[in-house]
């Protein structure tokens, strides 16, 4: 693992691909989604990473609804499935509550390793597909070993942060995040709830892991720079640094200071 990383948007920098391509526009806050329709003809997909199958109720292309990405599986998400099948060992016999969860697929994936995972999202009609794809799990006959539910969680709600923490009271080892950073104006209420989280734990060891993808210059200097001023340090995890859908990606450790 590699200390003070910088993130890898270059200046030429990955193009097209995910959520809306970066191209060169370094002052880029959003990530243009026009080509995506509101639709909610969900089918089941089958996702694979290592020995592990998962069949999901997702779609192909989302709302141009920022709310609304959740409905589908992004690049990062894939990202980090695949160093989680690769290192399960981080997540055995812990909890873990998942940001942003969208459809599920990564939290799903701990289930088969974790002792509790929490799946969460702000938007309703995204939560209703995650709870399908619970109970996909649990009908399909999968083996889980985890509790696994789906909580609401907008980034900075205090009172959904402080449901969450009431009912779940033994904290969380983990804190996941994949591919979720997008909106500017979503990233210092994200790095508020993970810093209220990891405060909220006992354990010196606890960690957040973020699945990053960069999509344009001024979003990787807010996620560092929002880290920082939250007191966090980010390192890089070796190895994980990959060129997926033409974007950039790494995954990362960061932990309180």
């Amino acid at each position: 693992m590699t200390s003070s990383p910088s993130l890898g948007y270059t200046e030429s920098g990955p193009s097209g691909g995910g959520r809306g391509g970066s191209g060169d526009n370094d002052d880029d806050d959003i990530v243009c989604l026009e080509s995506f329709f509101v639709n909610r003809n969900y089918e089941v997909s089958t996702f694979t990473f290592g020995s592990h199958v998962i069949p999901l109720f997702c779609l192909q292309s989302a709302s141009t609804d920022y709310d609304l990405t959740g409905q589908l599986v992004w690049p990062g998400a894939i990202l980090m499935n695949n160093y989680l099948s690769k290192n399960a060992e981080i997540l055995q016999g812990h909890s873990v509550i998942e940001l942003g969860s969208g459809v599920g697929i990564t939290g799903i994936l701990c289930s088969r390793f974790c002792n509790e995972v929490v799946l969460t999202d702000h938007n309703d009609e995204v939560l209703e597909i995650l709870n399908k794809n619970i109970e996909l799990q649990r009908s399909s006959g999968t083996i889980v070993s985890a509790g696994l539910n789906a909580e609401k969680l907008e980034w900075g709600n205090h009172c959904h942060l402080d449901q969450i923490k009431q009912k779940y009271s033994n904290g969380f080892d983990i804190i996941l995040g994949a591919d979720i950073c997008f909106q500017q104006s979503s990233i210092p209420p994200l790095f508020y709830t993970v810093t209220k989280l990891l405060h909220s734990i006992q354990c010196h060891e606890s960690k957040f892991i973020l699945a990053y993808v960069s999509r344009s210059k001024s979003m990787d200097a807010m996620v560092m720079s929002e880290a920082h001023k939250h007191g966090m340090k980010i390192n890089e995890i070796s190895g994980t640094r990959t060129i997926i859908s033409n974007l950039f990606g790494v995954v990362y450790e960061i932990t309180l200071n």
